[in-house]
């Protein structure tokens, strides 16, 4: 869709705005990445202003369905507690309902090989794999704050020896761009990988991505791509951002996010979801 170099287009009428959580409605802390568990007054009326008008908003992300229903308890959605409100998790490997939390859809892969590849180059990692409604089964444990819900110790082998929707490896003793130059020289064959805020590597089943998740929120709801709005700030939003009739990429985004989304809005520190939404709301 064309817009203007003001970002608007008299077309344009977003039905469904498609919300990333981390570094776009939530803010993170700049020493370690971690969200404050709390949006800005600006954000969450702006996300009021929209749900009142009508449209759908959906949240959109890396995170696992129960860490991003405490967000959607913040957000007091759905508004009507006689609804249900749809979301995207994992990287678009999980879709689910809220409330109750129930999983509606989940795509999965065999990790091991990829798996097994990562950890020769950086094997000191840890390691986990989501288990819907408790957590995660790790190797060892994770830094403090990073996962939500309970950590289970479990032996890498027998945490791959099924299917699996998503895997996570960290290294603390890495950085993001070590992880881009790794993922990119590794290749990771059958599976799709996203670099986070900090050394942190998601290994997803290959040709699912938040967009593919958001392709099937999308259809259940009678949205078509050209009417959805959707922010991001992370490689991770890439695929949505370009799917989305607009796409918009926060200010502290990485180069190459900005570079495909039609717009870009202020930081997250300065407000940049909600003064988007706002163009529309």
């Amino acid at each position: 869709m064309h817009f203007s170099a003001d970002g608007h287009d008299p077309a344009f009428s977003p039905r469904l705005v498609a919300l990333d959580i981390d570094g776009t409605i939530l803010v993170p802390e700049p020493e370690n990445g971690f969200s404050v568990e709390e949006t800005t007054p600006a954000v969450r009326d702006a996300i009021d202003r929209a749900l009142e008008a009508g449209c759908h908003v959906v949240l959109a992300s890396g995170r696992a369905p129960l860490s991003m229903s405490v967000v959607l308890r913040h957000l007091d959605m759905p508004r009507d507690k006689a609804t249900k409100v749809l979301a995207v998790a994992s990287n678009g490997a999980v879709t689910f309902s809220f409330p109750p939390l129930k999983v509606v859809s989940e795509v999965t892969f065999d990790a091991r090989e990829a798996v097994r590849t990562v950890l020769e180059h950086v094997p000191e990692a840890a390691v986990a794999v989501e288990e819907h409604g408790v957590g995660y089964r790790v190797n060892r444990h994770f830094p403090e704050g990073e996962l939500d819900g309970e950590m289970i110790l479990t032996p890498i082998e027998e945490m791959i020896a099924s299917e699996v929707s998503r895997v996570i490896i960290r290294d603390p003793d890495s950085t993001s761009e070590d992880f881009v130059t790794l993922a990119h020289k590794l290749g990771l064959q059958g599976t799709n990988y996203f670099i986070g805020w900090t050394a942190w590597l998601d290994l997803a089943p290959e040709g699912v991505d938040k967009a593919s998740g958001l392709a099937e929120v999308a259809e259940r709801l009678g949205v078509e791509p050209k009417d959805v709005l959707a922010i991001g700030d992370g490689r991770n939003d890439i695929e949505m951002l370009r799917w989305a009739g607009r796409g918009v990429a926060m200010g502290q985004a990485p180069e190459e996010v900005k570079a495909i989304a039609d717009g870009v809005t202020a930081t997250v520190w300065d407000d940049g979801a909600a003064l988007e939404i706002s163009r529309w709301f």
